[in-house]
């Protein structure tokens, strides 16, 4: 059949011109393992939107930082070889640098006071997403982060003669430990495991399950019961592939973004309870610093918050949250 018959016959039945192109398969990495929780709630995410879309648009993702780490996600994500990623507040920062003051820190005492600044900042943040080039579908935090240490540590003193880890390119971390005056060890989250196993390290950080996730609890010893920062997170895509999708399709991927993503903050809060738990009974012994210990913690925090001024945030942003959640605590009737 000649090319202008197919044409006529594709015209007279009122089929569409290509159904390939009316699909989109957006490629999207995450460090979160497969089988963890983040990924059977994303995998749920690309189930339902496909489904809603009628297939037109599809999630192909992949997990376990297999496509490397946040940073080579995000250089894939610019070069066009990705169209989204799962990131923790290191990827997110290299896409729009302001949004790392929800890692700052020492900033938040509880989960109340992350829903209260994502709720009133929520717009400032997806603008500056979307500045940059990327569209939120959703936040996704990581949870509180503790030290975990081979050595037991209380306070700032014993945590300067610890072996510490800083993820390679992070700002956030190394301003806080240098404000605690720790020299950190940056690698990149791949590194760790075989850094931890030939003692280049004996000291990490993060949420309670992120590291039984990746298994670092098994090479430590004491985890210090303070948490250091809220580990921020969210799903993002390129502006390029979502400006591409049928109106209809973009409100499909926000409106279900919110919602799955929101649930998965929840589940990970109630995962990360149970976790510390599990730390507990393999073996792991949570220290309780006490409260002049706790203090000068605070103190280095608050010093690391105001040295990111200027490279991360501006001076008004921290201080528009900083009071914000000082209304917050007196709200509350704490100090």
């Amino acid at each position: 059949m000649t090319c202008f018959k197919l044409l006529a016959l594709t015209l007279l039945l009122g089929l569409p011109l290509s159904s390939a192109s009316a699909e989109t398969t957006i490629k999207f990495a995450t460090l979160a393992p497969q089988g963890s929780t983040w990924m059977k709630v994303m995998d749920e995410f690309s189930a339902e939107v496909s489904e809603k879309t009628g297939g037109e648009v599809k999630f192909k993702v992949y997990p376990g930082g297999i496509q490397g780490d946040e940073k080579d996600v995000v250089r894939k994500i610019r070069l066009g070889q990705l169209n989204g990623g799962g990131m923790t507040g290191v990827g997110l920062g290299l896409v729009a640098p302001v949004v790392r003051v929800l890692d700052a820190p020492f900033l938040f005492k509880n989960t109340a006071e992350v829903d209260a600044i994502h709720a009133a900042f929520d717009a400032e943040f997806r603008k500056q997403f979307l500045d940059n080039g990327y569209v939120l579908l959703g936040w996704a935090e990581v949870g509180m982060v503790y030290l975990f240490t081979e050595p037991r540590v209380s306070t700032p003193a014993e945590l300067h003669k610890v072996k510490m880890w800083s993820w390679e390119g992070d700002p956030v971390a190394e301003a806080a430990l240098r404000a605690l005056d720790v020299s950190p060890i940056p690698l990149s989250v791949t590194d760790v495991m075989t850094s931890l196993q030939t003692g280049m390290l004996n000291g990490v950080y993060g949420s309670p399950l992120s590291v039984i996730a990746m298994q670092w609890f098994t090479k430590t010893k004491y985890m210090l019961d303070l948490p250091i920062t809220n580990a921020s997170g969210a799903a993002l895509v390129s502006q390029k592939i979502f400006s591409a999708l049928k109106p209809e399709h973009q409100k499909v991927l926000l409106e279900l973004g919110a919602k799955h993503f929101a649930r998965l903050t929840e589940l990970s809060r109630s995962d990360n309870q149970k976790s510390i738990q599990t730390l507990k009974n393999q073996g792991i012994t949570v220290v309780s610093p006490a409260p002049e210990a706790r203090a000068e913690f605070e103190k280095g925090g608050a010093k690391a918050r105001q040295d990111l001024v200027g490279k991360l945030y501006t001076a008004d942003l921290l201080s528009r949250i900083e009071a914000r959640l000082a209304q917050i605590r007196k709200s509350a009737g704490k100090k």
